[in-house]
């Protein structure tokens, strides 16, 4: 043994001397274990939280109204959730303009509960309280208590332009209340309708692009509007229309300030249908209302969409507001 050997047994002996001392016991590793993999952590599959399976006692009996945003399609009552989600949930950018069928398919109001004829009451005997709107020589209407809200289409100049198709006033079956309303177009004033083919222009079955202004069809079905608590059925059953006739012959009710801010959100100084369709003015370089439409074939035409339903919301592009557009752009 040479001395590199003899010292290094006697290191060991050393060592393992004062592992004794201190009172350690070593532990040895066989080489299969040291050469053995740490055993592998099973991967689990990510699961979904549970829902919740109890629902709170005083949600449950508590009764709710019927949401009248239509910016806010998906927020619905709790009454009416398991209804809605079978329904197709309409795009934003839809042309909001007006009931186009006969059906409707929503449950609230519950019309177990609805007196029908306290609602035609209410529809029918009310007395006008606001004096009727005055014209500026641009064709705006001003109303007094409303000073935002500016339409420049009268009721009767719509109904005898064909808006709606003619189909406004056909008989329309509510889901939501449960019957059939017919024959409303009956209160209109006398004036607004003389010499005009009821049939044709009011109670049409079918929309009838041929005698409206623009030639188009645009509107959503009345479920649409029901299912989206656009319908203010206590006031109005067939929605924006009609309430509009009944405010420009004077009526005041507690749905003028949504109607007026709806009005407002479409064609209002600010509204989207009004500055899409002023912007296709400029994008198409015409600078007068009287050139739209005179080279035909050529693409001079703008947006007869968005123009038949500006129209449905009372109110057309004059020429001092194209005017101030190309100038400020606003």
């Amino acid at each position: 043994m040479n001395s590199y050997e003899a010292r290094r047994l006697e290191n060991i002996k050393r060592n393992q001397a004062l592992i004794q001392q201190l009172g350690i016991e070593a532990t040895q590793k066989t080489s299969t274990d040291a050469k053995q993999p740490p055993p592998k952590r099973r991967k689990l599959s990510p699961r979904a939280a549970p829902l919740p399976t109890r629902t709170s006692t005083r949600i449950a009996a508590s009764t709710t109204k019927p949401s009248y945003n239509e910016d806010t399609l998906s927020s619905s009552a709790p009454s009416e959730q398991k209804t809605r989600s079978r329904q197709k949930k309409a795009p934003r950018n839809a042309l909001n303009t007006g009931p186009s069928d006969v059906e409707a398919d929503l449950s609230s109001p519950n019309h177990a509960s609805v007196d029908i004829d306290v609602l035609r009451a209410r529809w029918t005997s009310w007395t006008p309280t606001a004096a009727p709107p005055t014209r500026d020589e641009n064709g705006t209407f001003h109303f007094e208590d409303y000073p935002d809200f500016l339409p420049n289409k009268s009721p009767e100049e719509m109904l005898r332009e064909g808006s709606f198709g003619g189909s406004y006033f056909r008989p329309l079956y509510s889901k939501a209340l449960g019957v059939t309303i017919q024959d409303d177009w009956r209160e209109l004033p006398e004036s607004w309708i003389q010499g005009l083919d009821i049939e044709t222009y009011l109670t049409s079955e079918v929309y009838r692009t041929e005698i409206n202004k623009f030639r188009v069809a645009a509107g959503q079905p009345i479920k649409a509007w029901e299912a989206a608590g656009w319908v203010a059925h206590e006031y109005d059953v067939r929605g924006w229309f009609q309430w509009y006739i009944r405010f420009f012959q004077g009526r005041r009710c507690g749905d003028d300030e949504r109607q007026v801010g709806r009005w407002r959100k479409c064609v209002g100084e600010s509204g989207r249908w009004r500055r899409t369709l002023l912007k296709k003015y400029v994008q198409m370089g015409i600078r007068s209302v009287a050139d739209e439409g005179e080279e035909e074939g050529e693409g001079r035409e703008v947006s007869p969409v968005v123009h038949q339903t500006c129209h449905h919301w009372a109110w057309e592009v004059r020429q001092d507001v194209l005017d101030r557009w190309w100038e400020e752009g606003v």
